[in-house]
């Protein structure tokens, strides 16, 4: 939650971006300021935090538990690479399927200004957005876009988690105390990239269909993920699942430096007061 305040402005700009924002993302980012106010930029916020407290919560928690259980059998000694990768896929998977009703509202709320006037939604918050969303679409609405949300985390996960750990083992293997600031650091941000790259497309295809309204036949845009990202690679190039990967590397990276700087902090400060 803490590198969710930190990262929130960057991730309002990717998705406007992700959506069809012309411009830099420092001029996407100043045209929301013109328009909107500087307020515009944590549009959402009260939705990202609820995602990361069920949602990352859930992905890290499942995690940590996987891997000391699987440590456990391997002797106490390091996982090899593949054992991590089901790791991070397991948690990734599970912590998005408790966090996606709250990732939808996040991005309906950042996304609605983009929309028509006549086609907003205006939620007040996410509270108000989880009671219309089941009033008007059931509870079922809720997890609209559930899927490629899943196939997302479970991509992220592998690539920030997996690679974290074995970041810091090869830059503790080369010299570097364990546990010390540069294996916590080093690992973070090799972490940050590759989760980055390995998760863009599903984020890309999670978005559309999150975002999506329907047309004045009363039909949907998209059947589901798989239509999505046939229609989108037929006809407008497989690059397209890369649009805004600058901006998306910059909001995610970071994200995931501060998610696991943290999360290696926290533990210390507990200790500090006797948890």
């Amino acid at each position: 939650m803490l590198a969710t305040c930190i990262i929130q402005p960057i991730d309002m700009v990717k998705v406007r971006i992700q959506l069809g924002a012309k411009g830099s993302p420092l001029a996407v980012g100043a045209e929301i300021v013109r328009k909107d106010g500087v307020g515009a930029l944590y549009k959402g916020l009260s939705a990202g935090l609820l995602r990361q407290a069920t949602y990352t919560t859930t992905r890290l928690g499942i995690f940590n538990m996987m891997s000391e259980e699987l440590k456990a059998r391997n002797n106490g000694q390091n996982l090899p690479l593949w054992q991590k990768a089901v790791a991070g896929l397991s948690a990734g998977g599970i912590g998005a399927l408790v966090g996606s009703p709250a990732d939808l509202t996040l991005i309906r709320m950042q996304a609605d200004a983009t929309l028509p006037v006549e086609q907003r939604r205006n939620y007040k918050g996410v509270a108000d957005a989880f009671i219309r969303i089941v009033k008007e679409d059931g509870v079922g609405g809720l997890f609209r876009g559930a899927a490629p949300t899943v196939v997302r985390a479970m991509s992220l996960n592998m690539g920030m988690l997996a690679s974290n750990d074995q970041a810091k083992e090869a830059i503790e293997a080369a010299g570097f105390p364990k546990g010390g600031t540069v294996s916590v650091l080093g690992g973070a941000t090799i972490a940050g990239f590759i989760a980055s790259a390995f998760s863009l497309p599903f984020d890309f295809i999670k978005t559309r269909l999150q975002k999506m309204t329907p047309n004045p036949d009363g039909t949907m845009p998209y059947k589901g993920p798989i239509d999505c990202a046939l229609q989108t690679l037929k006809n407008e190039g497989p690059l397209k699942f890369y649009t805004g990967f600058p901006t998306y590397c910059i909001r995610i990276a970071p994200h995931v430096v501060f998610t696991l700087v943290f999360m290696d902090a926290l533990p210390k400060v507990q200790k500090n007061f006797g948890l």
